[in-house]
């Protein structure tokens, strides 16, 4: 692993400290939006309130505490790997030997790039669906460890990453760790991917319903998809996080009523 020299900082360390950083951005920036646009909001900050079962402060520090265990995995993982993965060592040397550093380098390293974060989405929703699925099936898991993210019967941006610290690491970091072995991605690539899988998780679970936000666009797993697993009456169905929901359609747990999100608790 190679630690930071004076002015300047490895990637390793911002591929460790970047996406928990991006968390607490992008959680900010929701919580300024549910302020000045409450009409966004699926459920107003008192039925969160009432309908939570934990409080905020102890899910900040629940949050903190998976993160600090994420930062010691994703450290030992680079030092393990020597700082990059074998797969993507050969692929960018083959790639240099083939187009002679020119700009079908840049062009094969583009591909590359889109290849592998591609590959680490199907990887790390794979890994996400069966173990959270499992999660839900066997009794004793989620009485004592899946059910602490489930005391957020209507979740909010900043308690995405409220679990218990062994699902934090059985779901959430080791489908992190196998996404970034399987796709072959550099400890640079894994910056990116793993900011944008953090902003999606925030956002899947923000509780706001914002007509222009891009990712209700082009992603069907998105806020209103998760909040509905969330509730008591969907926590059958929906388990595909963070980006698509094949998994739930090919194995029947797909479930999307045409609601209005905004309006949805009200109706009940």
């Amino acid at each position: 692993m190679n630690f930071p020299a004076m002015g300047k900082i490895s990637d390793e360390v911002l591929g460790i400290f970047v996406p928990i950083f991006i968390y607490w951005i992008y959680a900010g920036i929701l919580a300024v939006l549910e302020t000045a646009f409450p009409k966004y909001k699926m459920q107003t900050t008192e039925q969160q309130d009432e309908k939570n079962l934990v409080s905020r402060s102890t899910v900040i520090k629940g949050v903190l505490v998976q993160q600090s265990l994420q930062a010691i995995i994703a450290a030992l993982l680079f030092l393990l790997t020597g700082g990059a993965n074998p797969h993507h060592v050969h692929a960018a040397a083959h790639a240099a030997a083939a187009a002679g550093g020119g700009t079908g380098g840049a062009t094969a390293s583009a591909c590359r790039f889109i290849i592998q974060f591609a590959t680490a989405m199907l990887v790390m929703d794979t890994c996400q669906y069966f173990m959270h699925r499992y999660m839900h099936q066997n009794k004793f898991l989620y009485k004592y460890i899946h059910s602490h993210h489930h005391t957020l019967l209507a979740p909010y941006a900043f308690g995405a990453l409220y679990n218990h610290p062994l699902e934090g690491l059985m779901v959430d970091t080791m489908s992190g760790a196998i996404s970034f072995l399987v796709s072959g991605m550099s400890p640079r690539t894994s910056i990116f991917f793993f900011s944008f899988a953090t902003i999606k998780a925030v956002d899947d679970h923000s509780g706001l319903w914002i007509p222009w936000n891009p990712f209700h666009v082009f992603f069907r797993n998105n806020s209103g998809y998760h909040a509905i697993h969330h509730q008591l009456h969907g926590t059958k169905y929906n388990f595909s996080q963070p980006f698509f929901v094949f998994w739930d359609i090919i194995l029947g747990t797909y479930y999307m009523p045409q609601v209005d999100h905004k309006n949805e608790d009200k109706k009940k």
